[in-house]
C-alpha cells in the first residue's frame, strides 16, 4: 500500500485512500439480498419482497454503511502499516474524482499520540509535611463531631453566626427576576458557606419579621452565567432564628461515636486513632499533588485535541451533575467551555505522562496492591468487609482503585528520584482550616 502521510501539526495526520467502487457495489448488493430473504413490507410475504424494492427503500443507507466500514478496514490496514497509534476518530473527507472512475478518492485526518519527552527530576525538592496529633487536636475535632449533632431550638433573638434561620428572599438584577432568584422558608445555618458569604452576612444582625434589601455581587466563575459577575439586588424577611444547642460531652455522646461501654477515654482513643489515619491520608495527598505537578513542570508534551475534547465534556457532565444534586436548575445553564479547559488540559497531559512513567519504568500495579486500597478506603465505613465485596463485584470500582495504585507507585518512583524535604506543619495548615 502506497500512502503519502502528511504532516499537518505536531500531531496532525492525513493520507489519502483509494476505495474501489467495484468493491463497494459488490458488498452493497450482497447485504441488500441477505436482508430481502427475511424484509418485510406491507402487501408481500415475509422474504418475497422483490430486490428492486428493497434497493430503493434501503438501498441509500446500506450504501453509506459499507462505505463506512470498507474506509475503516483500509485505515485500519494503512495505520497498522505505519505502525502509527491514533487518538480519537479519524475524519473522512470525499475528495475530487481524479480521472479514475473505477475509484472513490477520500481523505482522512487524525491524530496521533505524543511523544512524551520526561524531564530532570535530581534538582527537584518536594516538602513532606510533618505533625503529631496533640491532645488540643483531639478535643477540637471532638468538639467539631459535637456541633455536627446539634439540635437547633426557637429563640426570640437576632441572627448571629452559628444559628440556623428559615428566611424568604427574591432577588433581582436591574429589577428583572432570574431563575432560581426566590424562595420562600429556605433554611441555612449563617456561616457554613451553603450561601454567598457577604448575602449571610447581610442577614447576621436581623430581627425576626424584619425586612431588609441588600446588593450581593456573585463571582466570576459561578457556574450560572445567568448571574455571574452580576451585583444581584435581594429582599429578604427573617422568619424564625433557631439557635444551636450541643450534646452533653458524657458517655451518651461516646456511645453515639461508636463506643459501646461509653468510656470518654476510649473516645478520645478511637477520635485520635482516626486523626491520625487522616493526617496520613492527608499528607499522601499532599505529597502526590507536588509530585503530579513536577512531572507537568518538567515533562513535555502536545495535546491531543481528541483528548481534551473529551475530558472538557466529562468535566462539563460533572459540573452539571454536582450542580444538580444541590437543587440548582441545570436545563438552561450552559456552562462555557472555556471554563474547563486549563483543568481538562492538566488533566490530559498528565495521564499522558503517567502512562509513559509506567510503560518506561514497568511501575504497573499488582493485585496485592489494589486489594490493600480497597481495604483502606472500606475502612471508613461500619461494614468493611461488606464495602471489599462491593468492589470486586464491580470492574469499574477495580479501575479506579488499580489507578489510584498506578498513582502510587508513580508517586514512590519520583520520590526516589528528588530531594525530600521534611516541613513541620500544624493540624490547621494541613487541613486548610482557617
Amino acid at each position: 500500500m502506497q500512502l503519502n502521510l502528511e504532516t499537518i501539526s505536531p500531531l496532525e495526520r492525513r493520507f489519502n485512500i483509494s476505495v474501489s467502487q467495484e468493491t463497494v457495489k459488490i458488498e452493497v448488493e450482497n447485504r441488500l439480498k441477505k436482508f430481502a430473504r427475511t424484509a418485510k413490507a406491507k402487501g408481500f410475504r415475509s422474504g418475497k419482497v422483490p430486490l428492486n424494492f428493497i434497493t430503493k427503500q434501503h438501498g441509500l443507507q446500506v450504501h453509506q454503511e459499507v462505505m463506512n466500514d470498507v474506509l475503516r478496514k483500509s485505515f485500519g490496514e494503512a495505520i497498522l502499516e505505519l505502525k502509527l497509534r491514533v487518538v480519537g476518530h479519524p475524519y473522512f473527507e470525499a475528495k475530487e474524482s481524479t480521472g479514475d472512475a473505477s475509484q472513490f478518492e477520500f481523505s482522512v485526518t487524525f491524530e496521533t499520540y505524543p511523544d512524551v519527552i520526561l524531564g530532570d527530576l535530581s534538582a527537584v525538592s518536594i516538602e513532606q509535611p510533618v505533625m503529631q496529633i496533640s491532645p488540643i487536636d483531639v478535643e477540637r475535632t471532638i468538639n467539631i463531631l459535637r456541633k455536627q449533632r446539634a439540635q437547633y431550638e426557637t429563640a426570640e433573638k437576632s441572627a448571629a453566626e452559628g444559628d440556623e434561620v428559615s428566611i424568604n428572599y427574591h432577588g433581582t438584577i436591574n429589577g428583572e427576576e432570574f431563575d432560581g432568584c426566590k424562595a420562600d422558608n429556605s433554611l441555612i445555618i449563617l456561616g457554613d458557606g451553603r450561601f454567598l458569604v457577604d448575602f449571610e452576612k447581610s442577614v447576621i444582625g436581623m430581627n425576626i419579621g424584619e425586612d431588609k434589601i441588600f446588593e450581593t455581587t456573585f463571582p466570576a466563575d459561578y457556574p450560572s452565567q445567568t448571574i455571574a459577575g452580576r451585583v444581584v439586588t435581594f429582599k429578604v424577611k427573617l422568619n424564625e432564628v433557631r439557635v444551636p444547642k450541643f450534646p452533653v460531652l458524657d458517655s451518651e455522646f461516646a456511645k453515639l461515636l461508636g463506643v459501646i461501654d461509653g468510656d470518654l477515654e476510649k473516645m478520645r482513643d478511637a477520635v485520635k486513632v482516626n486523626l491520625e489515619r487522616e493526617v496520613s491520608r492527608r499528607v499522601k495527598s499532599k505529597i502526590k499533588e507536588q509530585v503530579m505537578q513536577v512531572l507537568l513542570n518538567t515533562s513535555t508534551v502536545d495535546t491531543p485535541k481528541a483528548l481534551l475534547t473529551l475530558e472538557i465534556e466529562r468535566l462539563t457532565q460533572i459540573a452539571h451533575s454536582d450542580l444538580k444534586k444541590r437543587g440548582t436548575k441545570v436545563k438552561d445553564i450552559s456552562l462555557p467551555k472555556d471554563l474547563f479547559q486549563e483543568r481538562a488540559q492538566h488533566r490530559v497531559n498528565l495521564g499522558l505522562i503517567l502512562s509513559e512513567l509506567v510503560k518506561t519504568y514497568n511501575l504497573n500495579a499488582t493485585s496485592e496492591q489494589v486489594r490493600e486500597i480497597v481495604k483502606d478506603f472500606a475502612q471508613n465505613y461500619e461494614k468493611p468487609d461488606e464495602v471489599v465485596k462491593l468492589y470486586y463485584s464491580s470492574q469499574d470500582r477495580l479501575n479506579e482503585a488499580e489507578s489510584t495504585a498506578l498513582e502510587n507507585n508513580v508517586v514512590a518512583w519520583v520520590l526516589t528520584k528528588v530531594a525530600v524535604v521534611n516541613k513541620v506543619v500544624t493540624y490547621e495548615e494541613l487541613m486548610g482550616i482557617y
